[in-house]
């Protein structure tokens, strides 16, 4: 009985389809367990650089691409394309099994040989050649095979590589771009696979190379499982591992630990493997969380796709932190009164007056969130003395004596009130778990943890005990979209010598992330852990077309061009599903909604659809984390939307506070352009952002 499996290719291949074409495939593959190469219709390839290469016939226009090795039951689906295209892609292709990997690699050697002539013309004047510091026996290493080998030797500078990046073998080239960037062997090792191996592995066996490329190749198990996969082609793909990413996974750490990385490494896939992994091994209960119910809808739903079995599944709960404080609080006292946020703002207000304090209310707030309850402050001693970084604003003795009269009124008021904001839920939820013995987790996974406030920290810290694999978290500092600031180590976590970091971006092109990267270049970003994050390593294997940047006249004419650009993806192809739109506002988005409505092209809000609506998305920035898209439109990036004036405490008021609220919305907008998988359209009307204007210069 034939067993199938599906290339990363074929994957995307398909989910560009035209869904009568999608449903063709769905039929020609489904019969392929039972069918004999004769009933499939496999077609040789005449002249193709390798045998083993086959076509099928999907339609009268389309054609797939199988590897069929020459013996074993296992088939490799690589291509789906128009009958031309698909026989030129196979006809220059070939399928080798890299000898210090064991893993398949499927490459354009036609256009190795092609390019080899031209190099070695180059570098016969030239004075020196990229790799003249490295011997046969350093490239062997990692399975350079001879035709690579001397197309390496005839490179003379790394842009030359870079552009060779599209037609080598994929690990072959990691290899040459790590080793060309100054990386000892050990470190590109270390990216690659995640250890040396002496091991080398027998490159005519096709069929266990296809079996241990799990970062590349899908296994399917019979029709019901094949569709699947093509129901979620993009989906299906994230959960599956790069070595690197595979190492943190399996790894058994001696306490807590943590995955750093920009957009698109692939945090959130190790996230749910890890709590997959541990689940697994049968040590449940496990928490996953994050820090918004939009985002844990996506875990939920990663790992319903990750989960192989019941057991695995029960044994995970995801839940985003306030949900759960709120659940553990309820448990106790009953379901609490929460303070609206415009209350909240009168109390202040009234506070503020009655007192006649020379501060805002912004600042009174955020004085007591980020201080007081940050660090567990009860007392005015305790104030005089707690530690302000990052407040900006210097307070003598008098100065915190009168805020703090502010502080402990507000606090006062509450509890005459008797209600609640979701930050004293969690602290109370705290105290009750840290009265407990039992902890009611044995593991807690934590997604997008940048954006954690410290009271929430402290609730996951007393919800597990403190062990081996006790807390593991993902995060990137750089795209922090709120003022949360932690230190691990102040809310009792360690993770000092247990931390990793993803460089490899799978999701955006590398156009659209230098693009993005550039916006944020510069910015002096904390590690969460005591030190600066950094975003230099950060690189994308995959290119594309440079942002689309437009500016207009008025909002109307900005709204109509989106609904173009919009009609112009669905015309080339493009799912309404796989487009997305993103706003600083609520209500440009909903404008956004309804222009593009109006145009006969289905839309809805982020916050009412679903993915399975298959329909255009239109959200604010901040409901786009997590998420991702084929085409992104960013719209609204003018100087009055990012950064919104309301948004950002004045200088004048505080310099610092100032600088991070600049900051946090810089970040803000890269995270939204971020999500674009291949094509970003970012569009203003009137002056544009001053985030784009540095940007560019």
């Amino acid at each position: 009985m034939a067993r199938l499996g599906i290339y990363r290719d074929f994957l995307r291949d398909y989910a560009r389809l035209e869904r009568s074409v999608q449903d063709r495939v769905d039929e020609v593959f489904q019969e392929f367990e039972q069918a004999t190469h004769a009933g499939l219709h496999l077609e040789r390839i005449q002249g193709a650089a390798d045998p083993r290469f086959r076509t099928i016939r999907i339609n009268q226009y389309w054609r797939g691409v199988v590897l069929v090795p020459e013996s074993g039951d296992l088939y490799l689906l690589l291509k789906v394309l128009g009958h031309d295209a698909a026989y030129r892609w196979a006809e220059r292709r070939h399928a080798s099994v890299n000898a210090a990997t064991g893993r398949i690699e499927i490459w354009d050697i036609t256009a190795v040989e092609e390019t080899q002539t031209q190099l070695d013309a180059m570098a016969s004047t030239a004075p020196r050649r990229l790799f003249d510091h490295l011997g046969d026996a350093v490239l062997n290493r990692f399975g350079v095979e001879a035709k690579v080998l001397a197309f390496a030797r005839a490179l003379t500078d790394v842009i030359q590589l870079e552009a060779a990046q599209e037609f080598l073998p994929e690990t072959q080239y990691d290899a040459l771009i790590g080793l060309a960037a100054g990386l000892t062997p050990e470190a590109v090792w270390e990216e690659i696979s995640g250890s040396v191996s002496a091991e080398r592995y027998d490159t005519e066996d096709l069929v266990a190379a296809i079996e241990r490329t799990p970062e590349r190749i899908v296994l399917v198990d019979g029709p019901d499982e094949l569709m699947e996969v093509f129901r979620h082609p993009f989906a299906t793909w994230k959960i599956y591992l790069h070595p690197s990413q595979e190492r943190v996974v399996q790894a058994a750490y001696k306490g807590s630990a943590r995955v750093t990385g920009g957009p698109g490494t692939g945090k959130t896939v190790v996230a749910l493997h890890r709590a997959h992994h541990l689940a697994s091994l049968g040590a449940g209960p496990i928490l996953v969380t994050t820090f918004t119910s939009t985002l844990s809808d996506s875990l939920a739903a990663g790992l319903r796709l990750l989960a192989d079995s019941e057991k695995v599944r029960d044994s995970i709960e995801v839940r985003h932190v306030d949900h759960l404080s709120y659940r553990i609080f309820s448990e106790e006292h009953g379901r609490p009164a929460i303070l609206a946020d415009r209350e909240e703002k009168e109390i202040w207000r009234r506070i503020a007056r009655k007192l006649d304090v020379p501060f805002s209310v912004a600042f009174l707030a955020e004085e007591w969130r980020h201080v007081v309850l940050a660090q567990q402050v009860s007392s005015a001693a305790d104030y005089l003395v707690a530690k302000r970084a990052g407040r900006g604003r210097r307070l003598g003795a008098r100065q915190k004596a009168q805020v703090w009269q502010a502080l402990w009124d507000f606090q006062e008021e509450l509890k005459r009130r008797r209600v609640w904001t979701y930050e004293t839920i969690c602290v109370e939820a705290t105290r009750l778990l840290s009265a407990q013995a039992a902890k009611p987790y044995r593991h807690v996974i934590v997604d997008e943890a940048q954006d954690l406030h410290p009271v929430q920290w402290r609730l996951l810290r007393a919800s597990v005990a403190e062990g081996p694999d006790d807390i593991f978290i993902a995060g990137d500092s750089h795209q922090r979209i709120y003022n949360n600031r932690v230190s691990l180590r102040d809310v009792g976590i360690n993770v000092t010598g247990r931390s990793s970091r993803l460089n490899i971006n799978y999701r955006t092109t590398a156009e659209i992330l230098a693009w993005g990267l550039a916006m944020i270049r510069g910015e002096t970003v904390d590690d969460m852990n005591g030190g600066l994050d950094t975003i230099k390593g950060y690189r994308s294997l995959v290119h594309g077309m440079p942002p689309e940047l437009r500016g207009f006249g008025s909002q109307r004419n900005e709204l109509d061009a989106l609904a173009v650009k919009v009609a112009e993806w669905l015309e080339a192809g493009v799912e309404p599903g796989a487009i997305g739109i993103a706003a600083r506002s609520g209500m440009l988005a909903d404008s956004a909604v309804a222009v593009l409505e109006r145009s006969g092209i289905p839309a809805k809000s982020l916050a009412k659809a679903r993915e399975e609506d298959g329909v255009v998305r239109a959200g604010t920035m901040h409901r786009m984390k997590g998420l991702e898209f084929r085409c992104v439109a960013v719209i609204g990036a003018n100087e009055h939307q990012l950064p919104p004036a309301s948004a950002i405490t004045p200088a004048a008021e505080d310099e610092l506070t100032h600088i991070h609220d600049m900051q946090r919305e810089r970040c803000l907008l890269f995270v939204a352009c971020t999500r674009a998988r291949e094509r970003l359209y970012v569009s203003w009307h009137g002056a544009p952002s001053p985030f784009l204007i540095s940007q560019d210069g």
